[in-house]
């Protein structure tokens, strides 16, 4: 085996092949994939194969599209047959939520350059007679969907990468990494080591023995799944007969399972639900695992089998040839960590991937365009490996994937919280907003209120691609917060501390606005060297050399590793992430002042304490809480940052002084209302690292006169070009429902642009969202069309901020 390459690969099953003719592609070819045993074990050789390209994220949408036109062109490229059977997939709604689920993604397809149509039960039926449903309301079909051959694929994109010079060694198990003085690493195996600049793990079912050699603690678990297939079924015998087209892959929530033509019989994929749900090789995988699979287990999916035998009667009328049950890996969310791995320089990850088949085309494609090019031309932010913190624990992990595949075929609504290990972090504020009535949602492992149900109302949240009943006590919360007062719970933002005498030239060099003095507070943004966003900070001076940055909850492990990844080596620079030890409360609205003044001994005065500063002191009997004069909300407020022991005491001050005032708790959702009628861009969604800041209405703070930093060449290309796109504010009159994300932006029947982030103003009394759309159509009055749940409403552009456009009232 060579000594040394550019790029070691670990895991020969359908990612690590991907991987390897990914970079290939891309010109690197000292590239060594090393594989336990055979290409192939493990998991792939057994999958179903099957390549869906459903998704209501516009971002797996595009991805999953990557890995078909991948596919599609490897037989050609690498003379090697794959098995691709476009023969499409049909989803059946049984049930209005189904079909309103359908109806909302139909023009999010379109963005995403996928084919899909939402057909009638009798054109359903003509595609696959052989359903038997009398009670399905419509089906979405996507005509460009199919399945494909797992090993077959595998070896056509090993292949592929050995023609261009890359190499596969087989039968070389990993023993363990080290990293080199010179910074590279060295791959132990049976065979000896290998010396690489980067680290590749796709180790599939191994990745959690895969990231202890390397101090990690993965979040995935295999699970178990199963399918059958059958004898030969008279029907399919006959339509090949007639030269028919195999008929589309058909999933019914009825039966909570798939179904495809295999031969001349069925293949059926029941999905096990949660109670019934077996996981696999939790504390390792034995030593006698390779290509082998687990013995049948019919009794955890006999419910399935009945409710599929009346739905497809042709099913039971055969016999059944052969059981496949083997394990592949889950995640808490079912998508891949994809990404650097946290803490570790050059080291890789795509682990946790259910269902390599799908997935391993365009990990192959967007991992080595991260690593080759240095950022993706997609935003794959939802797969990053560093988008789960320190709380996904192998107990959590586990409660969560038996969770995710247990609920797998089960109706999900936008903006769902499921219930599994939960609560599992909570501020010392939970009890106590939980008797007033709080309906908790969860960010980054943290208990957070979504709304607060009134006396005489369950406090159990409401899920609909709707409006329901929920939405008249939003409605309250923002009225509170726009013409008396409210108090947010956001004590799971992301909170670091940097020091030390190089901090602020550091901070410098990586922010794009300029640092603010000592007592003050600026927004500013962490680029991509292609100049999209990063990070969101807000930074307050609490002197020359101490600032306090504060970022989305979602973004802690992510940002205090981009972060840590660019100290320099000197230690003239600390970092340190103090989110678990600071609380925060924002208590906004036009009273206040009139309801923190009482409390604190800090003047609360424009004059001594003016819009974006920052002052530290007590409050009430808690010491040394920092107090912002900024927040998401639009209106006269302050965000105290306070010690989490003074927490419980200092909330119960402030709700005493806030009866006074007719104060309200505040949720999520209404503070989703509050940035949307001030066009406050959100993190992930209206602004992320494949859009560029000016793209995503930055311009205001990005500072190119301030001196180099990090994206600011990639910022002056853009503004250079003709015609860019531009995120614009919109006002939708709608009635029943709302935008959500990603739907298409239309001009006399012409897709030009896309929703960002979208919801009901209730302080305005329509949808207002924000949106990315060419120039040419960013001006205030232009009216562009989009749909919502099937139904045409008009969008109508106008000016950013349309409540308070001139921030008259954080200044009060």
């Amino acid at each position: 085996m060579q000594a040394h390459a550019r790029v070691v690969i670990v895991g020969g099953g359908c990612v690590g092949a991907g991987i390897l003719y990914g970079l290939a592609k891309r010109g690197w070819t000292d590239v060594a994939l090393l594989e336990r045993t055979q290409l192939t074990a493990g998991s792939t050789w057994h999958a179903a194969g099957l390549i869906p390209s459903y998704a209501r994220n516009i971002n797996v949408g595009r991805m999953i599209k990557k890995t078909i036109e991948i596919y599609e062109g490897l037989e050609a490229e690498t003379g090697q047959p794959v098995g691709w059977h476009k023969c499409g997939q049909l989803r059946i709604a049984n049930s209005r939520d189904r079909l309103d689920e359908f109806k909302s993604y139909m023009s999010v397809a379109d963005v995403q350059g996928i084919r899909a149509q939402l057909l009638t039960p009798a054109e359903a039926r003509e595609l696959c007679p052989l359903l038997d449903n009398d009670h399905m309301l419509g089906a979405l079909y996507h005509p460009d969907d199919g399945h494909i051959a797992p090993a077959d694929v595998t070896h056509a994109m090993a292949k592929g990468a050995r023609d261009l010079g890359s190499t596969v060694y087989l039968n070389t198990e990993v023993t363990g990494f080290k990293r080199t003085p010179g910074g590279e690493w060295l791959v132990e195996t049976n065979r000896g080591g290998i010396t690489c600049e980067h680290l590749i793990c796709a180790t599939g079912n191994y990745a959690r023995q895969t990231g202890a050699l390397l101090g990690l603690e993965i979040p995935a678990i295999p699970i178990l799944h199963q399918y059958w297939i059958t004898e030969t079924v008279p029907e399919i015998v006959e339509r090949k007969r007639q030269g028919r087209p195999e008929m589309p892959i058909l999933r019914d929530e009825g039966f909570e399972g798939y179904l495809r033509e295999e031969g001349d019989g069925l293949m059926f994929g029941p999905y096990e639900r949660t109670e019934n749900l077996k996981l696999f090789a939790e504390n390792g995988v034995p030593a006698w695992f390779g290509a082998d699979l687990v013995e049948e287990d019919f009794e955890a999916v006999s419910w399935n089998w009945e409710q599929a035998l009346q739905l497809v009667p042709a099913l039971g009328r055969v016999g059944i040839k052969a059981n496949v049950r083997g394990p592949f890996q889950m995640t808490a969310d079912e998508l891949p960590l994809m990404g650097p791995a946290w803490g570790l320089p050059n080291v890789w990850l795509a682990e946790g991937v259910p269902g390599g088949i799908l997935w391993g085309g365009t990990i192959g494609y967007y991992l080595s365009e991260r690593i080759v090019e240095g950022s993706n031309s997609l935003d794959t932010s939802d797969l990053d490996p560093r988008r789960f913190g320190e709380y996904a624990n192998k107990a959590w992990t586990r409660e969560k994937v038996r969770e995710a595949w247990g609920t797998h075929a089960e109706q999900k609504y936008p903006g769902q919280d499921m219930p599994a290990a939960r609560p599992q972090k909570t501020a010392p504020s939970y009890d106590r907003l939980t008797e007033l009535g709080a309906v908790w949602g969860v960010l980054n492992g943290w208990e957070m209120p979504n709304w607060f149900a009134p006396k005489g109302v369950e406090a159990k949240d409401q899920y609909s691609w709707r409006w329901t009943p929920k939405g008249v006590f939003v409605g309250e919360e923002v009225q509170a917060v726009r013409n008396a007062v409210g108090l947010v719970e956001m004590t799971p933002m992301t909170k670091f501390e940097v020091s030390g005498p190089n901090a602020a030239a550091w901070l410098d060099k990586i922010l794009a606005n300029r640092l603010p003095s000592i007592g003050r507070v600026t927004l500013t943004h962490h680029l991509t060297a292609g100049g999209g966003v990063q990070a969101e900070y807000m930074v307050a001076r609490l002197a020359e050399d101490s600032f306090y940055l504060i970022s989305t909850p979602r973004a802690e492990r992510w940002n205090f590793d981009d972060l840590s990844k660019l100290l320099p080596a000197d230690g003239s620079v600390s970092l340190k992430n103090v989110t678990n030890d600071r609380g925060c409360f924002t208590v906004v609205g036009p009273k206040a002042r009139e309801v923190l003044q009482p409390l604190t001994e800090i003047d609360l005065s424009n004059e001594s304490f003016p819009w974006f500063s920052v002052k530290t002191g007590g409050v009430a009997l808690a010491s040394d809480v920092r107090l912002l004069r900024v927040n998401y909300e639009g209106e006269l407020g302050w965000e105290l940052y306070h010690p989490l022991a003074y927490q419980r005491q200092l909330l119960d001050a402030i709700l005493k002084e806030g009866e006074k005032h007719g104060m309200r708790l505040i949720g999520l959702h209404a503070l989703e209302s509050l940035r949307l009628e001030k066009s406050y861009r959100a993190m992930y969604r209206d602004m992320n690292p494949e859009l560029n800041a000016l793209e995503s209405g930055l311009e205001r703070f990005i500072r190119l006169d301030k001196g180099d930093f990090i994206g600011r060449d990639a910022v002056l290309k853009y503004k250079a070009r003709g015609d860019p796109r531009r995120s614009v504010t919109l006002k939708i009159e709608t009635d029943g429902a709302s935008t959500l994300a990603s739907e298409g932006l239309y001009i006399d029947g012409a897709l030009v642009g896309r929703i960002t982030s979208g919801g009901y103003a209730y302080a305005l009394g329509h949808d207002v969202a924000l949106a990315l759309l060419p120039e040419r159509f960013s001006k205030p009055g232009t009216k562009l069309d989009v749909a919502i749940l099937g139904e045409w409403k008009i969008a109508e552009v106008i000016a950013d901020s349309p409540y308070d456009p001139g921030n008259e009232r954080p200044r009060m």
